[in-house]
This record gives C-alpha cells, structure tokens and sequence, in this order.
C-alpha cells in the first residue's frame, strides 16, 4: 500500500464529506445517530466474534491485563456505545447557533453563528469504543472525521466503522463522513498529522508519549493534554471536614484518570490538624504518601518526596503532599508544577477563593469540590472527546461546541461603505 496515497485519498474524501454533513440539518444527524445505534445492536455477535479476534492477538503478543480489558467488547459495552450514540442524539445541537445579534450605526446586523471545524482526525488507542463515541460527537457537530484506532483493536474499529457506515447511508448521509484508517502503519499517522489541506484539527487519545509525538510533529492544530498533575490546596480558613472529603474523594475515587489530585498542598496553620486525620484514610486505601521535610514531621512514617514527585502525574495510588505558608505559596507551587488541568482551593475565605478563581491558571480552577468533577459528564456536555489544557481553541472538557468554531455573519439591506 501506498500509505501517503491512501491518507490523501482519505483526506480528500472527508473535505468532500464534510460540505455535506455542513448542510445536513439536525433531524438526519439525530437519525444518523439513532440507526448507527441500531446497527450496533443488530451486530453485536459480529462485533464479539471480531473483537476476540483482537483478544487473542493480544494475548499473543504479552499485553497486560488491564490492556486486554480495556480492549475488550462485553455485550455491556457494545450496548454502552448504541446508548452513547442515541445520548449524543438527544444533545442540542450547536451548529448554526446565532449569538450576539447587535445592529452598528452603517444599520447592518451583526452577530457570530456557530459552525463545523470541517475534518477532525482522532487517533487513539486500545478501547475500541473510542470509534462509536468520536464518530457521534462529529457527526453531530457536522464534522467529517477520520479515526486511527491502535493496531491490537484493529479487527473490533473495522467492525464498529462498518455499522458506522451501514447507518450513514441508510440516511443519505455519505459513507465516508467517517473513516477509520484500514492500516497497522505507523506511517499513517505521519501523514494525518501532515496534510493540513484535509484536515483541521487533530485530537491524540492516549498515553502521554503518543501525545508528545502527535503534538511534536503535527502541522495541523491539536487539542490535547499531556498530563493531568492536579491539585487540592487546603486553605488556612477551610472547614477541615471539609477538607478530609474533597482531598480524599480527589484522590482516592479513581487513580488511573486525568482529573485525579496528584499533590496535596495543606497550609501550615490546620496541617497537623488534617494531615493525621487524611494520613489515617489515605492508609486504609493503600496509598503511598511522599512528602516534604515540614509534613514528613506531622507524618514520620511516610517517604521523602523529591523534585520529580512535584512534578509527576501518578495515576496510581500514590500522593505527593507538601506543607506551604498561605495561599500564595500555595498558588506560586501550582504555578511551577502544574500541567495546567485542574486545581481547586478548600476555603471558608471568600477573598482567598476569588484571588484562586483569578490567579490560578488552568483549564478547571474550583472552589471547594473535588477535582474529579472536571469531566465533559459532570459539566453538563453529555459527552466529550477528550480534555484541553491548551488556551487556543478550546479548552477544559470538550464536548459538542469545542468541536465547532464560530463565524461572523452580516445581515444588510443594500449598506454600502463609505
């Protein structure tokens, strides 16, 4: 195969697909959704057969256990991604949204309406039901997409893209408003980063290094984040009960995903008050604490953290806790080590919440929650492609109206400048 040829062919098929899907109305993107969400159901017995296809590969080739369940299809699965796709259905729409209609002095009418980005290429690894999530969220936005899932779900994307396709065309939708890529090649990947003249944005899903090589390499813009280093300050005037739920929810809800805290930072003033109390709950869950030389002397029994632990993002059962003076030193630590995804501070202050708010600069900054509600669910989106930590285009959860951009429209009755 000619991968560069093939890529291209892909790419000049999707800008053909996406003028298309630009001028389908919310009715046939909503059916499109509910008959992809049929054709699933209606393959499931295909979708397992192909799917144990990829198990067995992997199996093969050593992958760990938890690699292998992610990668595979339980009939609770499939049926969690026909009830994703009919969720998107019911979202409201965002494209052709008109906003901040104003009249200027000329008398023409001038406002923004919300529209398509055009062709998104996702690539992802591992959990095939990434295909029948991405898909929906672009074709519901009115994006073309092109979709690179990870060589050992190969056999399970191929399957999931040919319902995908069986439900377009039943609505008249073409085909190949969405494609997933028929290629192991890693050389694929190298050309979907690179053809700006077919697609507008990338979006990498996935482990921090195939992040950094799409990122590094890309010559078409990329939402994405690289690490989720969050975290809770405990503030000098917090409700200390408080303050044990949020920092122990934060950490201990799950471990292995972006929005869990990773450092604890404790004013000096409550630390010897909160420090035994969360040490003590921290313990029962088997979490590994590391901390600096001031709460290693409230906690004698824990590891000495060092520069690296500041700035790691575990995703496992293990915390970094450091005791600081007062907010300032709070936000000047978040400031040197934080990926910039979410922070939240714990106060009973309102000056020292509003300073928070304003200083702290990352895609979520909370008061008094827990960082695990940084998520496309819990703010409201129904769904998201993933999380930005960029400041351009999008940013924090990005649902339905990060995948769009917005334009100027003008409406005039014969203006003409003078």
């Amino acid at each position: 195969m000619d991968i560069k040829q093939y890529m291209q062919t892909l790419g000049e098929q999707a800008r053909v697909a996406s003028r298309a899907l630009s001028r389908a109305g919310t009715h046939t993107k909503n059916q499109a959704l509910q008959a992809i969400a049929t054709e699933i159901r209606k393959a499931a017995d295909t979708l397992k057969a192909e799917n144990a296809l990829d198990l067995a590969a992997g199996e093969e080739k050593g992958l760990d256990a938890a690699l292998l369940d992610r990668l595979a299809l339980t009939d609770d699965r499939i049926e969690g991604m026909a009830e994703g796709l009919e969720q998107i259905a019911a979202l409201p729409d965002p494209i052709g949204e008109i906003s901040d209609m104003n009249y200027r002095p000329s008398g023409i009418q001038l406002g923004k309406m919300r529209v398509p980005l055009g062709v998104i290429g996702i690539i992802y690894e591992s959990r095939p039901n990434v295909t029948a999530d991405a898909a929906g969220l672009c074709l519901k936005s009115g994006n073309a997409t092109i979709l690179r899932g990870g060589s050992e779900a190969m056999h399970s994307n191929q399957a999931i893209a040919a319902c995908i396709q069986r439900g377009l065309k039943s609505v008249g939708l073409p085909e190949t408003a969405v494609q997933v890529v028929e290629t192991t090649d890693r050389a694929a990947v190298g050309e979907l980063i690179t053809m700006p003249d077919y697609v507008d944005v990338i979006v990498p899903r996935g482990g921090k290094g195939l992040i950094e090589r799409i990122s590094n390499d890309a010559r078409v813009p990329v939402i994405k984040h690289l690490d989720g280093i969050c975290h809770v300050y405990i503030d000098a005037e917090a409700d200390l009960v408080m303050a044990a739920d949020i920092a122990f929810n934060a950490k201990c809800h799950r471990y292995g995903v972006c929005n869990a805290m990773e450092t604890l930072l404790v004013d000096a003033t409550v630390a010897n008050d909160i420090l035994p109390v969360l040490a003590a709950r921290y313990e029962a869950e088997g979490v590994e604490l590391r901390g600096c030389d001031q709460s290693r002397k409230i906690l004698p029994n824990i590891n000495a953290a060092t520069d690296e632990d500041w700035a790691t993002e575990y995703l496992a059962p293990i915390l970094s806790i450091r005791v600081v003076d007062g907010l300032d030193a709070a936000m000047d630590h978040i400031t040197e080590y934080s990926s910039g995804h979410t922070e939240t501070i714990v106060t009973e202050n309102y000056a020292h919440s509003r300073r928070f708010l304003a200083e702290v600069d990352s895609s979520s900054v909370m008061v008094n929650a827990s960082t695990r509600f940084a998520d496309g669910f819990e703010y409201g989106l129904g769904a998201e492609i993933g999380i930005s930590t960029d400041k351009i285009h999008a940013r924090g959860p990005v649902g339905l109206e990060g995948l769009t951009s917005q334009k100027w429209i003008v409406l005039g009755t014969g203006q003409t400048r003078s």
